[in-house]
Parts: structure tokens; C-alpha cells; sequence
């Protein structure tokens, strides 16, 4: 059939149909490829709450955390009860004195804001230790994912979780448990 379909292209004398001819079968083949793509929706943020090691991970990453923000507090106190005493101090100090205390302060001050940025900020401790601890279950989840879509013949998966807005998923094409499964987690 196809063969007949070209020959008859080619007798054709309207380039303008012939353009119309080929545009109609590219789309119907097309149309064709996308209704037979294969495709599934997971959760990740479901899989990981149901995965044992990332809920340790992520109590000791938030124990770390509290610690931190413990440290860096007793610090501000510090620097507050700094503040508060110079500002009463302040009219007896002398003018070197006065210059003095001021840089204690700045220095305090400085501090407390580097310690916060060298823990919390971008790239900082708390990053790295996410990194360290999450990250090896999250590739253990993509690889979980991945054997699943192979396995399946999945053309993609869609994680409903974060970032992919999903409106409406059929249920049944949610395939969580079936990553989870394959991680050797039992879901509940």
C-alpha cells in the first residue's frame, strides 16, 4: 500500500498536492508513533517517606541542623548581651575605647553571620551533608526507576512530587509501589 501511495505521489501533477498529500501521511504516522508511546507517573516524594534509610538520613540531617541553629543562637545571644552592654557603657567609654568595643562588635557580628552562611547558606555544610546523606537513596530510587521503565518498556515517567504540575493522573498509572518493590520497600 505504501509503495502504491508513493508512485501515486510522484504522478501527481500539483506540487501543491503532492506538499498536502505528504504533510496528511506525516501526520497520521505521527499520530500513530504518539498514541503508542508508553508512559507511567510516580511519586518520589511518596517513595522516599516510605523508604526506611531516608527517613534516618533525614532525622540525623535535621538533628544536625537543630544543633547548628543551636550554636549560631547562643552566638546572637552572645552578641546581643555585647550590644546591649555597650549601649550603656557608652557615654563613659573613652573615644578609643568606645573605637574598640565597636570593632568587638563588628567582629562578633561578622562572625555570627559567617557561621550562618558556612551552615545554612548555598553549598554549605547543611548542603553537603544532604549530599552525603540523601543522595545515595535518591540514586537508588532513579536506578529502581529506571530498571522499572526498562523492564516495562516505559517511553517516560512523569514524577507527580515537585516541579511537573500533574492536574489529573489515572491512578493505574501511578507506578510507586511498583519502584517501591523494587527497592525491597513493603508499602503500607
Amino acid at each position: 500500500m505504501t509503495l502504491a501511495l508513493l508512485n501515486h505521489l510522484t504522478n501527481l501533477k500539483s506540487s501543491g498536492m503532492k506538499k498536502m498529500l505528504s504533510l496528511t501521511i506525516m501526520l497520521v504516522a505521527f499520530s500513530a508513533m504518539a498514541i503508542a508511546q508508553r508512559y507511567a507517573i510516580i511519586d518520589t516524594r511518596y517513595i522516599l517517606d516510605k523508604m526506611p534509610d531516608y527517613k534516618l538520613a533525614q532525622a540525623q540531617i535535621d538533628q544536625t541542623a537543630n544543633n547548628w541553629q543551636k550554636e549560631i543562637d547562643a552566638l546572637q545571644t552572645e552578641l546581643d548581651k555585647m550590644y546591649r552592654d555597650f549601649e550603656a557603657e557608652k557615654v563613659m567609654l573613652t573615644p578609643e575605647l568606645k573605637k574598640k568595643r565597636e570593632d568587638e562588635l563588628f567582629n562578633k557580628e561578622k562572625a555570627v553571620r559567617d557561621l550562618q552562611r558556612k551552615r545554612f547558606g548555598f553549598e554549605g555544610d547543611l548542603f553537603a551533608e544532604r549530599q552525603k546523606l540523601i543522595k545515595p537513596i535518591q540514586d537508588k530510587v532513579f536506578t529502581a526507576i529506571q530498571k522499572l521503565a526498562v523492564a516495562r518498556s516505559y517511553d517516560f515517567i512523569l514524577d507527580k512530587s515537585e516541579g511537573i504540575t500533574v492536574i489529573f493522573a489515572d491512578p493505574k498509572l501511578d507506578k510507586s509501589e511498583d519502584v517501591l518493590r523494587e527497592l525491597g520497600v513493603k508499602p503500607n
